[in-house]
């Protein structure tokens, strides 16, 4: 129940003080308020206001807090914001101006006196949804703005003007066309309205040159357009159709909005005529959305019935004929108000809402319907919505980005049109495939496997380039082969953060038919005995035959010329040992592992890479002791350090296929 203070007794106080003391003036300022003249009604509860004195405190509560409302449906948050306090001074006998201060606060962006407003009016009302999500939107507001959406926001200063610009809408095959209502206007005459204080809303048109760049809006010169307000289009797939908001102007009647539709004729729209979803004109109805497929037409409606405040409805198109008002459901309205449906798809429908938890007044949701016929709403959180309203999204189709309308940063409330677009994440692999002299190899392949299901063969480029595109936090199983050469693996995990990645990936294939060197191996001075800064170079030889599952080979250990035949020969026996025992204990098959010591008796032979590194030396020379022995010291002992090695070679490809 409402605050009670005795409300009777307090009804009865204050109509004694309207019979004695209430003017013209505040009656007028009623009147202006009961039939919606928003704007002008303000004005006049201002003046009466300030005429009022002090001491009748329960006259200026009252008209306080009729000032704080007119002020909130026009969207001037900071007038309303002092209204509802100055209520609240005058202790204005009504809960219900608590959670009015504690909504204007929340849409002005102080979140802490927001939530203890709402709290005061969740005294008198404990079940109230709209405190509760109030509440909530104050907790999430901060985070939402702390870690924002990858959305990009701009504001389209080339579409705005000084007044207002609201409900952009796509339009076109290729979505090179822009509708849009603005209060704008080229005449100085024209009135005021006296609902928002600002010129009626006309529809404008934009549209995009051969470039794909937009022009300069334009009023549209067509019958649609008339003295009164229009706005929030929607169009039929095939373009000929306008669906529309409608508000007229009776002096004495209440204002209201309809539905109107409006008909292509070549490249004109005609003059609209109203949607029969009602038989009556006094039913508000506005803000239409036609899905993609023509079969609804989505609206909004503060009929009664519904769960308060603006509710969103559809009803089905039968040709001319409409079917009858289905209210969307709890999971949609709340006891605030959603408004400004966007239909995107058959299952996927956008919306404004103050009722749902958000950062302040109108907020932008998602909905998704699942197959059991629930809508499951999302908040889209900053950098789109704000403290301020943010409404009347439109998509490019498919991709993710177009415009929506939004009051932030605006003194005067007044809406300006925003672009959005989500950047495309580009997550890559790509690096080389050489050989183990660092030449590119031709021909070979990359093969990916991923947890994703991508399962993709890239052929590498003549210089041995390659590039695949990944997805992000997505494990994946690479393998890089090539006629000729063992294979070779490599395991990544995407990382799982969105931003664009670019994976630096080279490979580098031992051949099959020329003996390897296993560069980084280190004995010992004059031992066998491998030392710790080779378990590297030896786990990578592990890893090779691994991904080489039917290979067996030979390990080489080569010595200089200095010592004896028979020693060299019995030390380099020695390490190629090592060499297979440290691999067997890795987990290699001992059958698939063979050890040779050939000491100083198989030279060295100079290969492209080596004549490069050494200009002494040039390819095809073999670095036996009489080559060695001819050339200065220091070259020696480079051409001796080149005949120590450990290497392998392939001796067969079939192991256990047979």
């Amino acid at each position: 129940m409402r605050r009670v203070f005795n409300l009777w007794v307090w009804s009865t106080l204050l109509l004694a003080l309207l019979l004695s003391c209430k003017s013209a003036k505040l009656s007028d300022a009623e009147e202006k308020q009961r039939i919606g003249e928003y704007y002008e009604a303000a004005a006049i509860y201002r003046k009466v206001y300030t005429k009022t004195s002090p001491k009748e405190r329960a006259l200026r509560g009252y008209i306080a807090f009729r000032m704080g409302e007119c002020n909130r449906m026009i969207n001037s948050v900071a007038r309303a914001t002092s209204a509802y306090m100055n209520a609240v001074r005058y202790e204005y006998p009504d809960s219900i101006v608590y959670l009015r201060l504690a909504q204007v606060l929340h849409q002005g962006g102080r979140y802490a006196d927001a939530i203890k407003n709402y709290d005061l009016y969740s005294q008198w009302q404990p079940t109230s949804q709209l405190a509760i999500n109030g509440i909530q939107g104050c907790e999430l507001a901060p985070q939402w703005r702390k870690a924002p959406t990858r959305y990009v926001v701009r504001r389209m200063d080339k579409f705005n003007s000084r007044r207002g610009e609201f409900s952009p809408m796509l339009a076109g095959e290729n979505y090179d066309q822009l509708y849009f209502a603005s209060s704008r206007t080229r005449d100085k005459e024209a009135k005021v309205s006296a609902i928002t204080g600002q010129n009626n809303n006309d529809f404008y048109l934009v549209k995009k040159d051969e470039q794909g760049n937009w022009l300069t809006p334009e009023l549209l010169e067509d019958a649609v357009n008339t003295e009164f307000d229009e706005g929030t289009p929607s169009f039929t797939a095939d373009g000929n159709t306008m669906y529309y908001t409608f508000c007229g102007q009776d002096p004495e009647d209440d204002r209201t909005s309809e539905i109107y539709s409006s008909t292509r004729g070549g490249a004109t729209w005609g003059k609209g005529s109203r949607v029969a979803i009602v038989k009556d004109s006094v039913t508000a109805l506005g803000h239409p959305s036609v899905s993609p497929d023509g079969r609804y037409l989505y609206f909004v409606s503060d009929v009664v019935g519904g769960f308060g405040g603006k509710d969103i409805f559809r009803c089905r198109i039968n040709g001319n004929a409409f079917g009858p008002m289905e209210n969307l459901g709890e999971q949609i309205n709340t006891a605030g108000d959603e408004m400004f449906p966007y239909a995107r798809d058959s299952v996927t429908l956008y919306f404004a809402s103050n009722g749902h938890p958000g950062m302040g007044g109108l907020d932008l949701f998602m909905a998704k319907l699942d197959s059991t016929g629930r809508w499951n709403v999302s908040n889209l959180g900053a950098p789109i919505n704000s403290m301020a309203d943010d409404f009347g999204i439109t998509f490019e189709g498919s991709r993710e980005r177009g415009f929506f309308s939004s009051n932030r940063n605006d003194a005067r409330g007044y809406d300006h049109l925003y672009s959005f677009e989500l950047p495309v994440i580009t997550i890559k692999i790509e690096g080389y495939v050489f050989d183990v002299d660092e030449y590119p190899i031709e021909n070979a392949t990359v093969r990916i496997v991923g947890r994703d299901g991508l399962n993709e063969k890239a052929v590498v480029k003549r210089d041995g380039f390659y590039q695949v595109e990944l997805e992000r936090d997505i494990r994946y199983v690479m393998m890089a082969s090539a006629r000729g050469y063992l294979n070779q693996s490599f395991e990544l995990k995407t990382d799982p953060e969105e931003k664009n990645e670019t994976y630096i990936v080279d490979f580098f294939l031992s051949p099959i038919y020329e003996p390897v060197v296993v560069e980084n191996i280190f004995y010992d001075f004059d031992k066998a005995t491998l030392r710790p800064e080779s378990k590297a170079a030896l786990d990578e030889m592990i890893k090779m035959l691994n991904d080489n599952p039917n290979v067996t080979i030979e390990l080489g250990a080569h010595t200089d010329r200095k010592g004896t035949d028979r020693y060299n020969e019995g030390l380099a026996q020695r390490r190629a040992q090592s060499v297979v025992d440290y691999l067997i204990a890795g987990g290699i098959a001992r059958d698939r592992l063979e050890a040779k010591g050939y000491g100083e008796s198989v030279p060295k032979t100079i290969n492209k890479r080596m004549a490069e590194e050494h200009p002494f030396l040039k390819e095809g020379d073999v670095l036996t002791e009489e080559f060695v022995l001819a050339l200065p010291p220091e070259q020696q002992e480079i051409a001796d350090q080149i005949n120590r090695r450990t290497e392998f070679k392939v001796l067969r490809t079939n192991y256990n296929l047979y």
